[in-house]
């Protein structure tokens, strides 16, 4: 949000600009975590598409509709209060909705309950 906005992209291209890093550097932590654990990259990879796919999307979804629906949010510029606070605000949301998500999945051994077995005690 802060690159596209402070690029002067549109709001459709901060959006996607948005939820693109937020996938890449997401699947990027937990492979840094399964390759640190001696996972191969496939395997690293796999872990991590399966592990936060959906927690990721979801949060992305939540995020960017709450910056949306806040008026003047995304014209308002990095320099604003509007900006952060909207930023802020819309992350807060957004997580208090993926946590239940993410609790539903790791009760089901999905999502990041796939990571237990690279943090198991086996792998300190």
């Amino acid at each position: 949000m802060v690159i596209g906005t402070a690029a002067g992209f549109s709001d459709v291209a901060t959006v996607a600009l948005a939820i693109v890093l937020a996938f890449v550097f997401g699947y990027a932590l937990t492979v840094r975590v399964a390759r640190r654990a001696g996972l191969s990259w496939n395997r690293a990879v796999r872990m991590a598409l399966a592990a936060d796919s959906l927690s990721i999307a979801v949060m992305e979804l939540v995020d960017n509709v709450v910056i949306l629906a806040v008026p003047g949010a995304m014209a308002a510029g990095v320099a604003t209060w509007l900006f952060w606070g909207t930023l802020a605000a819309a992350l807060a949301v957004a997580f208090v909705v993926t946590l239940p998500v993410n609790r539903w999945l790791i009760g089901r051994g999905l999502g990041h309950a796939v990571m237990h077995e690279v943090h198991g005690p086996a792998h300190h």
